[in-house]
């Protein structure tokens, strides 16, 4: 039989799992605004840096001289210095979205063949790395929605001048990709050097372009240009997951109290029930002994 303590009891964790509930509801409202928002940024960001992309595809299929400092040249040869962008949020309470990306980080830089170091997007990445005794050569700590474009040209410029000095010799970005509202993808992408293949049937074309001051003068300004826009892809695109991600931690967290809460219901009506019979019982028990 349930006594008064074990019902207080219940109807205490109902009260406070049902005020968790209105949290974790309020918090998917917010990532549903905040996804929206974010998907619209990411598909005029695509388009953007889809335009980068050919403009530097065209100079590299349509001009003689391009410097192949940008370039990668040799496949087989395996980098010894790597760099690795990683772009992960500033909090928690989204599922397995940071862990997956510091999980393929590390992946990563176990096979790298030389001493890898880390550039840090958002504070999860930064710490877990940080109390590891990796090298962070640069962090950025503020949340990746609130990053703009011209915030990202100072992310970029000194990775563009970590590689220029040759202190790096190749650069990935390692963040989530938003393939749908419940599938997203940890996604490596090599920056730099760019790896473009020659392509026969573009090699010739019809049309005669002119670049000023020369296609190679072009090409190194419309590098920095492309990595900056990469960065950005990644960092709205990251953001866009991290809304999604956490939109489906807090519906499942969500359902899970309103589970609880109808399950403590329950057992909350079945010991008031027992009460009520063993006070009945306790009466009619004593009526009997008085007769």
């Amino acid at each position: 039989m349930a006594g008064a303590g074990n019902i207080q009891d219940i109807k205490k964790r109902v009260k406070s799992i049902t005020g968790i509930e209105h949290i974790t509801n309020a918090m998917k409202l917010v990532s549903v605004a905040k996804l929206r928002r974010a998907r619209s940024t990411l598909d005029s960001t695509r388009e953007l840096f889809n335009f980068v992309t050919e403009s530097i595809e065209d100079i590299f299929h349509n001009a003689d001289e391009i410097p192949t400092k940008y370039l990668l040249t040799d496949k087989d040869v395996k980098p010894s210095s790597p760099c690795y962008v990683i772009i992960t949020s500033n909090r928690g309470l989204a599922g397995s979205f940071n862990a997956n990306i510091i999980k393929q980080t590390e992946i990563e830089m176990r096979e790298a063949a030389g001493k890898a170091s880390i550039v840090a997007v958002g504070g999860k990445g930064r710490d877990y790395f940080k109390r590891r005794g990796y090298e962070i050569v640069a962090e950025h700590i503020r949340p990746p929605e609130n990053i703009s474009f011209v915030d990202t040209h100072e992310i970029t410029r000194p990775i563009i001048e970590l590689y220029d000095e040759g202190k790096v010799d190749e650069v990935v970005v390692v963040y989530t990709s938003f393939k749908s509202t419940i599938e997203q993808r940890v996604t490596s992408v090599r920056l730099l050097p760019i790896d473009i293949e020659p392509d026969p049937e573009v090699s010739v074309v019809d049309k005669y372009v002119e670049y000023d001051p020369s296609a190679a003068a072009v090409f190194n300004y419309l590098v920095p240009k492309y990595a900056e826009m990469m960065i950005y892809q990644a960092i709205v695109e990251s953001a866009t997951c991290e809304h999604a991600a956490r939109h489906m931690a807090m519906d499942n967290a969500t359902n899970n109290a309103q589970q609880m809460i109808s399950d403590l219901n329950l057992f909350y009506n079945r010991a008031r029930q027992d009460a009520i019979t063993r006070q009945i019982i306790e009466v009619v028990s004593g009526a009997e002994a008085l007769e």
